[in-house]
């Protein structure tokens, strides 16, 4: 199994972050750590190379923090990953988070960004690992616009069942996050999506299947457990096509 994408570079596993990563190499054969920020593109790059062949770094940027970040501190940060691109298997996360974003310049910020990540991703023949919240549909319709993308995983979907199989269409993947477990919605998706089109992930410290407690990729089992439940296959099936389907995606 591999949780293909989380945050344990988090202030959330400071204190205990050693124990949460050998939890992780128990049960997991990789997990993949998604830079959002600045800071957090070289705190994934620092993990990565401490837990070399375990750990693989993708570097993005967010859309929150491009609607509140400074000018400089993104095109620092834009400048960094282009320095390290040949240490990322992936670039992002990126997209557009329309939740609760009423203003237009925020939104221009985010779409401006996410078409910068969109060309780098072609230039470095990258994949590109997307974030879309209320802004799937939008999220797709640029994506579609570079057709030579390497790769498109739309992260922790949890957009409507149209939308989900026109990304399914194009040949992308969709992850599935241990929302899963406790989500009729997600669910639901899984049923009707197919499996050579699905990744896991638990998008740590968020979205624990367990209540009151913080979530770690060693709890990407309940996702493909639930995944194997939902559409009534073998856990083995779940956990042995998912992975390869990452690894496939990821070059890992």
């Amino acid at each position: 199994m591999i949780d293909s994408h989380c945050h344990v570079d988090f202030k959330a596993y400071n204190k205990n972050r050693q124990e949460v990563i050998s939890r992780a190499q128990e049960k997991l054969t990789a997990i993949v750590n998604s830079g959002a920020s600045l800071g957090g593109n070289r705190r994934t790059l620092q993990l990565a190379a401490e837990y070399e062949k375990f750990i693989y770094p993708t570097l993005g940027f967010h859309p929150d923090n491009a609607a509140r970040a400074d000018f400089s501190a993104v095109k620092q940060a834009l400048a960094e990953i282009e320095s390290n691109i040949d240490q990322a298997i992936a670039l992002g996360e990126t997209g557009l988070d329309f939740n609760d974003l009423d203003n237009s310049e925020d939104k221009d910020k985010q779409v401006k960004l996410f078409e910068t990540f969109l060309e780098m991703a072609v230039e470095y023949q990258l994949p590109l690992v997307i974030h879309a919240r209320d802004a799937e549909e939008k999220s797709l319709e640029m994506v579609k616009k570079y057709p030579s993308l390497p790769q498109v995983i739309f992260h922790c979907y949890g957009g409507d069942l149209q939308t989900a199989q026109k990304i399914v269409e194009e040949g992308y993947f969709i992850s599935i996050s241990t929302i899963v477990c406790f989500s009729e919605h997600h669910q639901e998706l899984v049923a009707k999506l197919p499996l050579s089109h699905l990744i896991t992930e638990t998008d740590s410290p968020y979205l624990s299947p367990f209540k009151g407690q913080r979530n770690e990729p060693a709890f990407v089992e309940e996702t493909v457990k639930t995944i194997a439940q939902v559409k009534s296959i073998p856990v083995e099936k779940v956990a042995s096509v998912t992975e390869n389907n990452a690894r496939d995606i990821f070059g890992l």
